[in-house]
């Protein structure tokens, strides 16, 4: 079989799969992504993705929740702008990750993949990311902060605690400068659920 008509096979079973640019592939990570990519990169750098934000908008019944208890895990939802890092993934390696991909972000079609203007370090370039699918099920929208905070500090699931999504991710963030004044409010709210209650 030939490398294209593998490729195509493998497309098949990518469903929203988007025209990609040929070549290399830039992958904009904003979540989990950045600290747990589990797929092969060329090299990766800090990156400012323009029209979305970073939020706690998507529910989790796998990872870090359960169909009865569900957790909460990012996505870019639309306005404002989002730092994050850019991985770089040959050419070559470009199918095999995709199909990572797909399996870990695409199971429940809760994200829609896009072809995105992306500033890395001192270029503009084409990448891909995942985008919030407002439409689906899954997508919480505006939740109030203590209902974020009380889902996360309550939700576990086959990646562990809710939490720790939550904890890694800022630690993350600190490492590359980054700053969002919405999820240290969070983690702080998050913690207070965490701790055990004094007796009476």
């Amino acid at each position: 079989m030939s490398a294209s008509a593998t490729g195509e096979s493998a497309a098949a079973h990518r469903p929203r799969d988007p025209t990609l640019p040929p070549g290399d592939l830039w992958l904009f990570a904003y979540g989990s992504l950045m600290w747990n990519p589990e797929f092969e990169f060329v090299r990766s750098a800090p990156a400012m993705l323009h029209g979305y934000h970073r939020a706690f908008c998507i529910y989790s019944k796998r990872y870090r929740g359960t169909p009865d208890r569900p957790g909460l895990v990012l996505g870019l939802d639309r306005g404002g702008c989002c730092r994050g890092v850019a991985f770089l993934v040959a050419e070559g390696a470009v199918a095999n990750v995709l199909t990572i991909l797909w399996e870990r972000e695409m199971a429940d079609l809760v994200y829609h993949p896009r072809v995105v203007p992306l500033a890395v370090e001192n270029m503009r370039v084409k990448a891909l990311t995942f985008v919030a699918d407002r439409a689906h099920e899954g997508y919480c929208g505006r939740l109030e902060l203590a209902e974020v905070a009380r889902t996360i500090a309550e939700g576990n699931g086959a990646r562990g605690p809710n939490a720790d999504y939550l904890f890694n991710t800022l630690r993350h963030l600190a490492a590359l400068g980054i700053r969002e004044r919405n999820l240290d409010v969070l983690s702080r709210a998050v913690q207070a659920l965490q701790k055990p209650r004094e007796p009476l």
